[in-house]
């Protein structure tokens, strides 16, 4: 929907499809749908949920045996992100590396994207 043709909308590491697929061997899943929506101190927050089917909308990601489907409305704002899956003394989680994002709380789990006119600007300057 928003992407460059031949350009995948997100990257995954090695410790992100590693999980993913982990994930996924766990039941009846086809992958993580990932979405954005209003929330937390920065206002907006990124969503994963299991899909059990892939949306028709939905641009899907795959990469050695994990999927992932990125949902319609967040297209624009998840655009060159690189999804990683970290794991520390306290805590493990994916973490995204996004060059849409202009702010963030303290605690890392809210965001503020660019303008959407601002990322839709530089998508056509991609093309």
């Amino acid at each position: 929907m928003f992407g460059i043709p031949g350009k995948q909308a997100v990257t995954l590491t090695p410790a992100a499809v590693r999980q993913i697929a982990r994930l996924m061997a766990r039941g009846d899943t086809e992958g993580l749908r990932i979405g954005i929506r209003k929330g937390g101190c920065a206002g907006m927050e990124y969503t994963m949920d299991y899909v059990a089917e892939v949306d028709p909308h939905d641009e899907v990601v795959e990469q050695d045996g994990a999927r992932v489907m990125i949902a319609p409305m967040a297209q624009m704002f998840l655009f060159g992100t690189e999804i990683d899956y970290e794991t520390s003394l306290l805590e493990s989680g994916f973490r995204f590396r996004n060059p849409n994002v202009t702010d963030a709380c303290g605690c890392g789990e809210s965001i503020k994207f660019k303008d959407v006119e601002e990322l839709e600007a530089e998508r056509a300057s991609r093309d």
